[in-house]
């Protein structure tokens, strides 16, 4: 049975794609057989193929062996918007058990997946149901992405004491300084390690997404997050 781990963050544009990516960098430099997902994703862009997002699209670069757009990424939305708010744009309702089902066909081919999430824990991606019933449904630990910038504190903490309510288990969080005007950075990453109840496995710097160069993975503990 292959490992996995669900990607989420503090908020929308926080880094869960460049920390996925990181994550898959270390797996396969670890000779895991790494394969990801981007469940939801909005802001796609039309192709000759289909409507593709970035994100997905980065993930699916990233895994150890080909897999179909597809499976990588079963619900793909143009406009750039709340996930629930596209679906109902194109008449389209969000099934968990079809992510459900596409996640264990990529998880068969594989040692370890990455599932990133859309947005934030509570972002709903239906008339009853959030990324959370997501998360719940898949059973993987979590890892949590704080961006470190004003307001990070309340919303990492809030956010871990969701997934907790949930049932499920944080594996880690990344300390991700995504905010080079952020006050007193340091003293945000000491005050979130005393209080969060999950190992810190990576402080990445501030680091513009467009040049987040390959040797960041190493940044990432993995051995921390595989105990």
């Amino acid at each position: 049975m292959s490992r996995g781990w669900f990607i989420t963050g503090t908020d929308t544009g926080i880094g869960k794609t460049c920390v996925s990516v990181a994550l898959l960098r270390a797996l396969k430099s670890g000779d895991f057989n790494a394969v990801a997902m981007k469940p939801v994703a909005s802001g796609c862009i039309e192709t000759e193929w289909g409507l593709r997002n970035d994100d997905a699209e980065r993930l699916l670069r990233e895994c150890s062996h080909e897999l179909a757009y597809e499976l990588v990424n079963p619900y793909a939305f143009e406009p750039a918007i709340a996930p629930h708010l596209a679906a109902d744009a194109v008449g389209t309702v969000i099934e968990i058990p079809r992510i459900v089902d596409c996640c264990r066909q990529i998880a068969a081919t594989a040692d370890a997946v990455v599932v990133e999430g859309v947005g934030g824990w509570m972002v709903p991606v239906n008339d009853r149901q959030t990324m959370q019933d997501i998360a719940v449904a898949l059973d993987y630990p979590v890892i949590l992405v704080v961006g470190i910038r004003l307001g990070c504190l309340n919303h990492a903490l809030l956010t871990a004491a969701a997934v907790r309510a949930a049932g499920l288990s944080m594996a880690g969080w990344v300390a991700n300084r995504c905010d080079r005007e952020c006050v007193n950075p340091d003293e945000n990453v000491r005050a979130l390690q005393q209080r969060l109840e999950a190992p810190l496995i990576a402080d990445f710097p501030f680091i513009d997404a467009a040049e987040w160069p390959q040797q960041q993975y190493r940044r990432l503990d993995l051995k921390r997050l595989l105990r």
